[in-house]
C-alpha cells in the first residue's frame, strides 16, 4: 500500500534536494550558523537590500497596507501596478505591459493563453522549465530543437507546418549563461508566419542599450511578432514578473491569461519598489561595477573549465554530479557559498557549480573566489 512514507522512490544521494534556512544580507549569506560570501544569486546589481527599494515599498505600505486583498480583476488594480507597466513599456520600446506575480505563473500563463491543440510550439533545449511547462499544458505540439542551433530550428519549421506557430527562447540561458540569436530568430519567425517570444529575464538591467536587455541589444524591441518576458526577481533585486508585446495582444491576455485572471495581485509595496528599482536600472549607476567585477574574474579564471560567457554567470563544469557536491562543500568551508547544479536541472555528466557575479562584490571577495577556485581538484 502506498501513502507519504513510500510515494516517492528513494533518491540517490546525489539527486536529492534539501532545505535549509538562509539569512540574505546583500553578499553576505548564513548558513547553518555560518556566514558566507553569496555567489549563487541573480540579484546582478546588488539592489535586493538597496535601502531605496526598502524605502519606497515603506512608503507604499504606509499609503495602501500591505496585501492587495484581491486579483487584478476584482478589486485588486492598483495605480502603482499600471503606473510601473507604462514605465517598462515606454523603457523597453514596447506598445504595452503586463506585471504578474512571479516568473513562473506568468510563463505558465502565457502559453496557455496563446497556444491550443492546434499550436505547434518550437522550444530551445535549454529554455526555462517555466516554458516547458507552459507549453505542455497549453495542449499544444511541442517540438524541442537543439541549443542555439537556427537550422535546425528551420528544419523543423518545415516539417511542421501550422495555422499558429510559436518560438520560445531565452535571451540569456540561466545555467550556461550563453546569449541566443534573437534577431536570427525573429528572421525564422518572420519567414514561417510564427510568433516569437524571448524570456530575458536574466539579461534586463544588465546589458543592452539603456540596460534594456538582450532584445534590445538585437534591434527587435517592440517588433509586433514578438513578446518579451522579465522578472523583477533578478537585476531589479525584487519579485514578480512582466510580459511586453503589442497592444492588442496584451488586452488580450488580460482577459485570458488565467495564472493572472485568478491570483492575487501583487501587494502595493512591490510595483512601488520596482518602480524605484527600475530609475535606478535606467540611470546605470550600478552596471559598470558589474563588469569591473566581471572583467577581474574573467582575467583570472582563464584556466579553469568554465563555460563561454561573457555575462554575470559563469558556470563550472565538474562533470559528475558527486563532484559538483564536493566542490561546492570544498568552497562552502572556505567561506564561499557557490551551488552546485546537477541533473536534472542540468544533462547528465554537466553538473556544474553556477558562479553568478554581482556589483555588490567587492575585488577582494573576488579575489578570494579565484584562488579557492584554482584549489579545486582537477
Amino acid at each position: 500500500m502506498l501513502d507519504g512514507r513510500n510515494w516517492f522512490a528513494p533518491l540517490p544521494e546525489s539527486r536529492r534536494r534539501t532545505l535549509s534556512g538562509a539569512v540574505r544580507r546583500g553578499v553576505a549569506i548564513e548558513l547553518d550558523g555560518r556566514q558566507l560570501i553569496d555567489f549563487s544569486s541573480n540579484d546582478y546589481l546588488g539592489l535586493a537590500s538597496d535601502g531605496r527599494l526598502i524605502a519606497a515599498a515603506t512608503a507604499a505600505m504606509q499609503e495602501y497596507g500591505f496585501g492587495a486583498a484581491a486579483s487584478r480583476l476584482i478589486a485588486g488594480d492598483q495605480p502603482q501596478l499600471h503606473a510601473l507597466e507604462s514605465e517598462l513599456a515606454a523603457w523597453k520600446g514596447f506598445e504595452a505591459a503586463r506585471a504578474v506575480g512571479r516568473g513562473m505563473l506568468l510563463n505558465l500563463g502565457l502559453l496557455q493563453a496563446l497556444a491550443d491543440r492546434h499550436t505547434q510550439i518550437f522550444c530551445d533545449r535549454l529554455v526555462h522549465a517555466s516554458l516547458i511547462d507552459g507549453a505542455r499544458l497549453s495542449g499544444g505540439t511541442l517540438h524541442r530543437y537543439a541549443h542555439n542551433d537556427l537550422h535546425a530550428l528551420d528544419a523543423l519549421l518545415h516539417r511542421h507546418p501550422g495555422e499558429r506557430r510559436i518560438i520560445v527562447t531565452d535571451g540569456l540561458f540561466s545555467m550556461d549563461g550563453d546569449v541566443a540569436d534573437i534577431a536570427g530568430l525573429l528572421r525564422l519567425a518572420e519567414a514561417h508566419d510564427a510568433l516569437l517570444i524571448v524570456d530575458d529575464a536574466h539579461g534586463t538591467g544588465i546589458a543592452g542599450p539603456e540596460w534594456r536587455g538582450f532584445v534590445a541589444a538585437a534591434g527587435c524591441a517592440g517588433h509586433p511578432r514578438l513578446i518579451e518576458v522579465g522578472t523583477f526577481g533578478k537585476a531589479f533585486g525584487g519579485y514578480g514578473a512582466f510580459v511586453l508585446a503589442t497592444k492588442e495582444l496584451i488586452d488580450g491576455l488580460s482577459s485570458r491569461l488565467r495564472t493572472l485572471i485568478y491570483s492575487t495581485a501583487l501587494p502595493p509595496l512591490v510595483p512601488a519598489a520596482m518602480r524605484a528599482a527600475l530609475a535606478m536600472v535606467q540611470s546605470g549607476e550600478l552596471q559598470p561595477k558589474l563588469a569591473a567585477n566581471l572583467a577581474q574574474f574573467l582575467a583570472g579564471s582563464r584556466d579553469l573549465p568554465l563555460l563561454p560567457s561573457t555575462t554575470p554567470i559563469q558556470p563550472l563544469l565538474c562533470g559528475t554530479s558527486e563532484a559538483a557536491l564536493a566542490a561546492a562543500s570544498q568552497l562552502r568551508a572556505e567561506g564561499l557559498f557557490v551551488p552546485a547544479i546537477r541533473p536534472p536541472t542540468v544533462p547528465e555528466g554537466e553538473a556544474r557549480l553556477r558562479i553568478t557575479l554581482s556589483a555588490a562584490h567587492t575585488q577582494d571577495q573576488i579575489d578570494r573566489l579565484l584562488a579557492a577556485l584554482h584549489r579545486l581538484p582537477r
